[in-house]
C-alpha cells in the first residue's frame, strides 16, 4: 500500500505545481527551460503511474463497505459520463460553456462511480485520493485563473462527434479494462 499513497502523493504534488506554486514552476522553467521542465514533469508523472500500478497490484486489499448492486447501474452511467467529459476537454464543446474544467471533472466523477463500485482498501486510497486530487486542482485553478472566459457554442455535429467517441472510448475501455487494470468488470 505504501508504493501505491506514494503514487498518489508524487502525482498529486507534480500536478499542483503550476496551480499550487506558479513562481516556482517558473523558476524551474527558467532553470531547466520548457522542454527539461516538460521532461522533468513527464518522468515524475510515469514514475507515479508507476508506484500507483505496482503499489495496487502488490497490497492486499481488505474490504471496507459494499453497496446493493443496483448502485452497479448508477456507476455504469456515471462512467460513460466521465468519458464524455474527459472527451470534451479534447475538443470545442458546449459542456466547456457549463463546466470549467471538464476533465477534472470527469477525474472525479469517474473516482466516485469507481468508489461505488468497489469498497476495499485499496480502491479507497486510489479513487478517493484522485478524487479528492481532481477537486482541490479545479480549486486551486480557479483560484489561480480567477476569470471564466466562455467561448462561442460551437455547431452540433461537433457534439454528436464527442458522443460517439465517448461511448467507442468508453465500450473499448470495457473490454481491455481486466487487460489495463487487472481487474475484470463484473
Amino acid at each position: 500500500m505504501e508504493l501505491l499513497i506514494s503514487g498518489l502523493l508524487i502525482w498529486s504534488m507534480v500536478h499542483f505545481i503550476p496551480s499550487l506554486a506558479p513562481a516556482a514552476k517558473l523558476k524551474l522553467t527558467g532553470l531547466l527551460g520548457e522542454t527539461g521542465y516538460k521532461l522533468v514533469f513527464t518522468v515524475l508523472i510515469i514514475t507515479s503511474l508507476a508506484l500507483i500500478i505496482f503499489g495496487w497490484r502488490s497490497s492486499t486489499p481488505s474490504q471496507l463497505y459494499a453497496l446493493p448492486g443496483i448502485v452497479r447501474h448508477v456507476a455504469v452511467v456515471l462512467i460513460l459520463l466521465a468519458f464524455v467529459l474527459f472527451t470534451a476537454a479534447q475538443f470545442p464543446t458546449r459542456i466547456k460553456n457549463y463546466i470549467r474544467h471538464p476533465q477534472l471533472t470527469g477525474v472525479a466523477v469517474w473516482a466516485i462511480a469507481h468508489l461505488l463500485l468497489n469498497g476495499d482498501s485499496r480502491s479507497v486510497f486510489l479513487f478517493g485520493g484522485l478524487g479528492i486530487w481532481a477537486v482541490l486542482e479545479i480549486i486551486l485553478i480557479n483560484r489561480r485563473d480567477r476569470e471564466w472566459t466562455k467561448k462561442a457554442p460551437p455547431a452540433w455535429t461537433g457534439e454528436f462527434k464527442l458522443i460517439a467517441i465517448s461511448i467507442v472510448t468508453f465500450i473499448v475501455v470495457v473490454m481491455v479494462h481486466p487487460y489495463i487494470a487487472g481487474v475484470p468488470i463484473r
